[in-house]
């Protein structure tokens, strides 16, 4: 064992102390957390606003400060993008991450201080946690690649901005910085397919031994590597041992994956965003992810078929249940309070408290009443691979309201095939079958005869990359929808059919 293994060894035993402490007292870290993010915005323009001064319970937080998404808090936030002081919280904020708005634009995320530590924090104990739960940390002497946005920064008004990815990449660690790749140079390269061509370059021929980004952007990676070298990838990365991965549902792509790579390597799921680091896999034995209570975030939650309800219930993780769908509302040390990050959730474990994403508040089909989410889909599409032979690439769910003439409607799975299924109608029963036990209002659609079994429409191979590139969002941090409850993105992929 090398000493920067050793070394990691020892580190990762002392944060694994530290992550217990915090574990073992939840309610406590997070009342403590609540706490100091009051008193410190409380003379900030939002916390006279909405007297600050004046809370001290989660039940004065509630009565003051009414749940917000981007578009509600976005008044303060052009003050702060305008260079003023002390509006969301004390100072100015270090950085803003630009990302995709919807109805108003860019959106600018601002990022603090206090935010940006307990980011690379997060990150940084993700990969500890995995060291002392397995042991395994050869893999520090070897090469890492974080497939990511670039880390070239603007300015505005005295405030540096950028993507979070290529944020982050300013703070790689200097132990780590002769072992990442690609260069500064090729991760400065806008468009997406002359820069993953460009770090295959790089990286076919050194020792990659941890491999970080979007599944469907690695799998590209993957295929280009694949194509130069006419290898597996497990075969040309002998050492490569670990991959860690955000912002979808790993299952889907797993399979691919291991024919890609010719075996099966260890993975970390992890649940970053531009406005907070919420969670990350702290086991390799069982499902979920750790929410992270002590990294300057206070967590809310609100049941999702409850949440368009004016008197909808805000709780905290006291009172939370197992396998509910909820809406994780943040407060944070970045200024965001009571914010909706769009993101659902459920728990799986209440000791620890362990989560797993299963959606987006915006993301569902209800176009019948079903109530259809992103978990659902993925777990039927995980189920009719396993089941079959069948390969699959990518693939998103929308409704089919006005089918053909004397046909019920449908719902209408557009996906991109690695590998077709041998027997199709087999494929097309498990997910559907699948999806039906998991929905009881789906199942009860199909039962009376509202909906009929879902169509599978196959896409071209690289189909949904073209898409991707047609409306100039291929790579990077941007993702494909799962599902959706209109057809704007299954029309768009319809001129890419198979």
């Amino acid at each position: 064992m090398s000493l920067k293994a050793f070394a990691a060894r020892i580190f990762a035993k002392r944060v694994a102390r530290k992550t217990a402490k915090w574990v073992a007292n939840p309610i406590n870290t997070q009342k403590q957390v609540f706490k100091e993010i009051v008193e410190r915005a409380a003379q900030t323009k939002f916390g006279r606003d909405h007297e600050f001064s004046e809370i001290t319970t989660h039940t004065d937080f509630v009565q003051r400060v009414p749940i917000r998404d981007y578009e509600a808090l976005k008044r303060y936030v052009d003050e702060v993008v305008e260079g003023k002081n002390d509006i969301l919280w004390p100072g100015k904020p270090l950085y803003f991450a630009k990302t995709s708005g919807t109805t108003s634009g860019a959106k600018y995320i601002p990022i603090t201080k206090e935010s940006i530590t307990h980011q690379v924090e997060a990150s940084r104990n993700a990969i500890l946690n995995y060291i002392h739960e397995t042991g395994h940390a050869d893999f520090v002497d070897g090469k890492m690649i974080f497939l990511q946005g670039s880390p070239e920064m603007q300015e505005k008004n005295g405030i540096q901005l950028g993507r979070l990815s290529g944020i982050s990449a300013h703070y790689v660690p200097n132990y780590l910085q002769k072992n990442r790749l690609p260069s500064w140079e090729t991760n400065c390269i806008e468009d997406w397919e002359t820069k993953v061509n460009a770090i295959v370059d790089e990286t076919k021929d050194e020792n990659m031994t941890v491999i970080a980004g979007i599944p469907s952007w690695v799998q590209m990676y993957f295929e280009k590597l694949n194509a130069a070298s006419g290898r597996k990838v497990g075969d040309l990365f002998q050492n490569f041992q670990l991959f860690i991965y955000g912002g979808v549902n790993y299952e889907p792509y797993r399979a691919t994956f291991e024919s890609l790579i010719g075996r099966k390597v260890d993975s970390i799921e992890l649940f970053p965003a531009s406005e907070g680091f919420f969670a990350y896999q702290d086991s390799q034995k069982e499902k979920g992810m750790l929410l992270l209570l002590n990294s300057g975030i206070f967590y809310e939650f609100v049941k999702t078929d409850e949440f368009f309800e004016p008197d909808a219930r805000r709780i905290t993780i006291e009172a939370v249940e197992l396998h509910v769908n909820y809406v994780m509302i943040i407060s944070t040390n970045a200024g965001l309070w009571a914010y909706n990050l769009g993101d659902t959730v459920q728990f799986i474990s209440l000791n620890p408290f362990k989560i797993v994403v299963s959606g987006r508040i915006k993301h569902f089909i209800s176009a019948f009443g079903e109530h259809v989410i992103a978990k659902e889909v993925e777990e039927a599409m995980r189920d009719a691979i396993a089941q079959t032979d069948a390969q699959v690439n990518e693939f998103t769910v929308a409704p089919q309201i006005v089918p053909p003439a004397n046909e019920l409607p449908y719902h209408e799975w557009l996906i991109e095939f690695e590998k077709a299924p041998t027997d199709m109608q087999t494929f097309v029963r498990i997910l559907d079958t699948t999806l039906q036990k998991q929905n009881s209002y789906y199942f009860d659609l199909i039962e009376g005869n509202v909906l009929q079994r879902l169509k599978v429409t196959p896409i071209r191979k690289d189909g949904f990359k073209g898409y991707m590139q047609s409306i100039g969002k291929l790579g990077g941090q941007n993702k494909i929808q799962r599902l959706s409850n209109d057809r704007k993105l299954a029309d768009g992929l319809l001129a890419f059919k198979a």
